[in-house]
């Protein structure tokens, strides 16, 4: 990685204006958690892909003010000198906990805990909002549309559409994680390890007196990596003819073309028999053009001779859906003894209703099948006996009770900083995103229906929705 920037300042105004505050109340060592849950899933699909903890751990590791930072915030007339003195010697002193990246994760459940010290614990929210909502979102894109694919490679194609060079890079990091087999983006595989791929625009065929002079050249400059766009100027009547041209020219094989517009289906069925009949079974054709999951499935559906896909736009934008939703929500404070006392949000809108405490995250998995069937929700100094049965309760029903049996549980929290030492060492990307492939196989097929998906359970230990019922009855809810 080249040098990272201090993003420190990168926070909503009002962190600092409460951590102020708290300075000046003499609450700047009250210990307190908060979690980190969304309460949608994107699309409404039937699960989602955490992704960005490890811009999350730079940062907690970069964290500090410098003179220039100071006096910027003295130039606002609203801070205490000596909280602004504090800030000189600001570092992160918490805890954090969160769901490794590339975990498949459900609205309600916290995918990362903070308990820190109230300004530590509040001034860090912005940051890690932002890295988890943007690439959680992308990567839950991506996996739908490398889903959707069937098998074949996706490429992420979106730099260029991207909001911004943090978006793009960013975004291409979490597509790979989810599945997609590499990207347009230079920079994202010289930071990140991504794999940059591409060919050629059509630019490229402009800029020769004909298209096959322009496709005779690039096969001769990189006759191991020889895609045409056959798409400039007719696809069946120049295009395709050309390739298989320069191609046979040069011997080569190993090859693809691909088609940038047209109706994609109708194309490559036809271009696909242009190149069996031209002795060239073993050609690749790729497809681009404002691509998603649901246009990618309707392709297969009719029969399109397609290998591999470019998705730009509506995979780096998200463009259906593109807010995550992530919050950051007060669960618990601690006393000067170690107590922990259970806190709760309460509002009109029930799926704005948090869930209290300091929690573990627990996933069950049937022993039959491996599958996993529910995950579930308990105070901290739980566990989970998964050799009797278990009885769960669904937090939005208090009349709906589950048993289980024959199961086995994992605890998804892993230990992140403590006592602001980190202690979890980042996997590489490669890791990542196998660990992700091997999370979404173990969900059901019913789970990852674009359209309807079964309802997997989020539920709550018995003591947990005690805790929950004897706050909200305390509130007169």
């Amino acid at each position: 990685m080249k040098e990272r920037l201090n993003h420190t300042m990168l926070c909503d105004f009002y962190e600092l204006t409460m951590a102020n505050g708290y300075f000046q109340s003499d609450m700047a060592h009250q210990i307190c958690y908060f979690d980190v849950f969304f309460r949608s899933v994107p699309d409404g699909g039937g699960f989602a892909i955490a992704a960005g903890l490890e811009q999350v751990i730079n940062y907690i590791e970069a964290l500090s003010f410098d003179e220039e930072d100071i006096r910027f915030l003295r130039s606002k007339g609203c801070f205490d000198e000596s909280f602004l003195d504090y800030l000189r010697h600001f570092h992160f002193t918490g805890d954090i906990w969160a769901v490794p990246e590339g975990t498949v994760i459900f609205p309600k459940e916290p995918i990362l805990t903070v308990r820190a010290n109230a300004i530590e614990a509040q001034f860090i929210e912005t940051f890690i909002l932002l890295s988890l909502n943007h690439q959680s979102l992308i990567a839950t894109k991506a996996n739908r549309i490398v889903r959707a694919a069937k098998g074949r490679p996706v490429m992420e194609f979106g730099s260029r559409r991207a909001q911004g060079p943090d978006a793009a890079l960013l975004g291409a990091r979490a597509a790979y994680i989810a599945g997609c087999t590499g990207t347009a983006c230079t920079q994202a595989d010289q930071l990140f390890g991504s794999p940059a791929m591409g060919t050629m625009a059509h630019s490229w065929i402009q800029m020769f007196p004909d298209e096959l002079s322009a496709f005779r050249t690039y096969c001769k400059l990189y006759p191991n990596n020889a895609t045409l766009l056959v798409d400039t100027y007719n696809v069946l009547r120049s295009g395709v003819p050309n390739a298989i041209q320069a191609f046979k020219e040069q011997g080569i094989t190993d090859c693809a073309i691909r088609l940038d517009s047209g109706d994609l289906a109708y194309l490559s069925r036809k271009a696909r028999k242009m190149l069996d009949e031209a002795g060239l079974p073993g050609c690749k054709i790729t497809a681009s053009n404002s691509l998603d999951e649901y246009i990618i499935r309707d392709l297969l559906l009719q029969g399109a001779q397609l290998d591999s896909f470019g998705v730009g736009e509506r995979l780096v934008t998200s463009k259906s859906a593109p807010v995550f939703g992530g919050v950051y929500k007060l669960v618990a404070v601690e006393d000067g003894s170690g107590n922990i006392f259970p806190k709760i949000k309460i509002s009109e809108n029930a799926a704005k209703i948090t869930t209290p405490h300091f929690k573990k995250v627990y996933r069950l998995y049937d022993k039959t099948d491996g599958k996993a069937f529910a995950d579930l929700l308990t105070v901290h100094d739980e566990t989970v006996d998964d050799t009797a049965p278990l009885k769960l309760f669904d937090p939005d029903a208090t009349w709906k009770k589950s048993t289980f049996v024959n199961f086995r549980a994992e605890e998804l929290l892993k230990p992140i900083f403590i006592q602001g030492r980190r202690v979890y060492d980042t996997p590489a990307i490669e890791d990542i995103r196998a660990y992700c492939a091997r999370q979404i196989a173990l969900q059901w097929d019913e789970v990852k229906r674009f359209e309807n998906p079964h309802n997997y359970y989020v539920d709550l230990s018995q003591r947990l929705w005690d805790i929950k019922q004897e706050l909200l009855q305390s509130q007169g809810v």
